[in-house]
């Protein structure tokens, strides 16, 4: 399976010309009975000799781990990064191979962070008698520090990483290590910040989405990269809101009554707006457990104890699949009501049925 940014490299190359990568888009679309830009294409696997090269992959980097922390603690991590990188150089940057370049880009950055994890455990009491001298009431602060400055260093290797290699999972993965700055430092210095921490986890999430529309704006066609950018933000961002949305709500505080369920399905439903007007389905998927937990509690209360999860399963399986089936349409009519702000989202597909 080609991808559009493989598509675009032909073009780019000289292998087709531009009429003839539109009139290939075209028949696609025509024989799956739907446009590309609604199909949310991304690149996981080139052949199944992605899957064999990132279990190879996978020892190497298990063997150069284990062999790593057996000399030296902080080694083991900086062994993995550094082969990681290596092995990039050949699999990424020339066989352009999909998984074994997300796999490589996610252990380039553990390994980065286990490093870094491994310094400070070796210098625990260094740190513990620092900590003690400059904050002596309080741990979190020096907590904090460290885990911001991991997560610093850790993001600015995922921004190497991508001015190198440009895997399109990179954005998203240093997206999060920001985020990850920005609530070491809110948990280290907001007294009690445990209890508020959902609602900085909702900013960083709605942020990260902005981010996302930045980038499936540069692209509403979803042919190049972009689109596969946005693709991993839109996933990295999605859980942040909806688990910290309906953990604000207090959805698994206590039993779920129906006011409760009923407020869940609703933001379920606009969650779907959302969903059907950028055209990304990771909203939907990252808040199906509170539905599904909601919609049981339904059924549960209605006196179907024994089956009210088969219910709940019947009930959104089909609403699901409906609207996989008709999200052409129905994305047009949502569409339709956004009057002037349609022209920032990606264009609704129309097919021409032969």
């Amino acid at each position: 399976m080609y991808s559009e940014s493989d598509i675009d490299g032909a073009v780019e190359a000289g292998a087709i010309t531009r009429d003839a990568a539109t009139a290939l888009r075209d028949h696609i679309a025509r024989s799956q009975s739907a446009p590309a830009v609604d199909e949310e294409h991304f690149r996981l696997l080139t052949g199944f000799n992605d899957i064999f090269v990132s279990i190879a992959a996978t020892a190497v980097l298990v063997g150069m781990a284990w062999l790593g922390e057996s000399i030296w603690l902080p080694l083991g991590g900086t062994l993995v990064a550094a082969t990681a990188w290596g092995l990039a150089e050949y699999f990424t940057r020339q066989r352009r191979m999909a998984l074994p370049s997300i796999l490589l880009l996610l252990a380039f950055i553990g390994g980065v962070a286990a490093a870094q994890v491994g310094l400070v455990v070796i210098n625990a009491d260094a740190i513990q008698a620092w900590g003690k001298a400059n904050f002596p009431n309080h741990v979190e602060p020096v907590i904090g520090t460290i885990a911001a400055l991991i997560a610093v260093v850790t993001a600015g290797a995922a921004w190497l990483h991508w001015r190198r290699f440009m895997v399109p999972i990179t954005v998203a993965a240093g997206a999060v290590a920001v985020v990850a700055v920005m609530l070491a430092l809110f948990i280290g210095y907001v007294p009690q910040a445990k209890d508020y921490i959902y609602a900085p986890v909702l900013v960083a999430g709605l942020a990260m989405f902005g981010v996302a529309m930045t980038w499936d704006g540069s692209d509403r066609e979803r042919r190049t990269r972009r689109s596969d950018v946005a693709f991993w933000l839109h996933l990295a961002a999605a859980p942040m809101i909806a688990h910290a949305l309906f953990q604000l709500l207090g959805v698994f505080d206590a039993p779920i009554g129906v006011g409760m369920a009923i407020a869940v399905i609703a933001l379920y439903i606009a969650f779907a707006f959302v969903a059907l007007a950028v055209d990304r389905r990771a909203l939907l998927v990252s808040s199906l457990a509170y539905v599904l937990y909601a919609m049981y509690s339904l059924f549960e209360g209605a006196g179907a104890v024994e089956l009210a999860w088969a219910f709940t399963a019947l009930v959104i399986g089909s609403a699901l699949l409906l609207l996989s089936a008709f999200w052409q349409p129905t994305r047009a009519r949502v569409v339709g009501l956004l009057g002037g702000l349609s022209e920032r989202l990606p264009p609704v597909g129309k097919i021409a049925h032969a």
